[in-house]
């Protein structure tokens, strides 16, 4: 399991005071608010990472919607996010007017990290710039975004997988930093409940249908969580019948909680590669195995025989998912902690920080 540097026992509140706290901005985006009331996985890791840096001792001022909850400094260029105001259009021109929020004060900061939910936006004021500007893209991206995205080679980047950094290969990675979650607000539960559970939005590539047939095929209850959108209208609803397969909604924290920890496995059946995949760090935290599909970064967020099982294709995921039951769900909640809490990745990020500043190359967070 090709994974980040190994997780310090030293907390990032202790791990960083020699060196003097950073004075940093963090960019979230606009979408929503940071953290999300339901769904957003770029915000919810913006917010954790705002809210450890603000424990280790640095002076944040995050840069997000007004209703926003955090412990930094909040600068907010709009009330609400254009996911729930449908006044602010386009979408592009709301997160630009948020990154220059930052870059006015750029003399204010040590460094400005833009999370791109997106696309790298701020690639153009790379030179313009007084201060550094690092960016953490949220997506997979494809050769042609690179291409054009290397017209700023120099442009520094924090991965978020080595899967994703190999295929940003050609920019300029400055470290690799997988996400942690609060493995606090995560319960375990020793006993689950009586299904298997989808949760995330529904698309093609999530590979929600492929679910749905593994629990058709093997007579076993589904529980579908997620937005309802027009993919779900149109290809997964039919499916859902109230008995075998259930339709729960879109999720809020204390819901998913309770959903992951009732459930048997989590299914990631994932078609289209993703840089990721929080929910499956999630899902550990509560001690529920995962059986997933071998595609994108599955193997660095999930440890095969520990934390769940990784497949080739859906035939053998359906022929072995007794393995998946199985699991010690202890150990798994055990594995998750060593290896997912916040303390970790901001250490890693505070490392990259310093780094950049300093005008080395950051290794932190690189796998083997």
């Amino acid at each position: 399991m090709s994974r980040g540097a190994a997780p310090s026992e030293v907390g990032a509140e202790a791990a960083d005071t020699d060196a003097g706290p950073l004075r940093i901005a963090l960019v979230s985006t606009v979408a929503t608010s940071t953290p999300p009331a339901k769904s957003g996985s770029v915000e919810v890791m913006t917010a954790l990472l705002a809210d450890g840096l603000v424990a280790g001792g640095h002076d944040v001022t995050l840069f997000a919607t007004g209703d926003s909850v955090t412990s930094a400094k909040l600068d907010a260029t709009f009330e609400r996010g254009y996911w729930h105001d449908l006044s602010l259009w386009p979408w592009e021109f709301c997160e630009m007017l948020n990154f220059a929020a930052a870059a006015e004060r750029a003399t204010e900061f040590d460094l400005i990290h833009f999370q791109a939910g997106y696309y790298p936006m701020p690639l153009a004021f790379t030179r313009l710039c007084p201060t550094p500007i690092v960016q953490t893209v949220h997506h997979a991206p494809s050769p042609d975004e690179v291409r054009i995205w290397s017209r700023y080679a120099e442009a520094p980047y924090i991965a978020i997988s080595n899967e994703q950094a190999r295929l940003m290969d050609g920019l300029n990675i400055v470290g690799v930093v997988l996400h942690g979650i609060d493995t606090d607000a995560f319960a375990f539960r020793a006993e689950p409940e009586d299904y298997l559970l989808y949760l995330g939005r529904f698309t093609a590539g999530k590979g929600v249908l492929q679910a749905i047939e593994v629990a058709q095929r093997l007579g076993l209850r589904l529980i579908l969580a997620g937005p309802n959108e027009d993919y779900f209208r149109d290809k997964v609803a039919p499916h859902v019948d109230g008995a075998q397969i259930n339709y729960f909604g879109e999720a809020d924290h204390d819901a998913k909680v309770r959903l992951l920890g009732g459930a048997r496995a989590l299914l990631y059946p994932i078609l289209t590669p993703e840089p990721f995949g929080l929910v499956l760090a999630e899902a550990a935290a509560c001690g529920t195995p995962v059986a997933a599909l071998d595609r994108g970064a599955v193997r660095e967020v999930v440890e095969d025989g520990v934390t769940g099982v990784v497949f080739d294709d859906l035939d053998q995921m359906m022929d072995c998912l007794d393995r998946v039951l199985a699991l010690d769900r202890r150990d798994i909640r055990k594995h998750s902690v060593a290896c997912f809490g916040r303390d970790r990745m901001v250490e890693e990020y505070v490392r990259a920080y310093r780094d950049l500043i300093g005008g080395g190359r950051a290794e932190s967070g690189r796998g083997s």
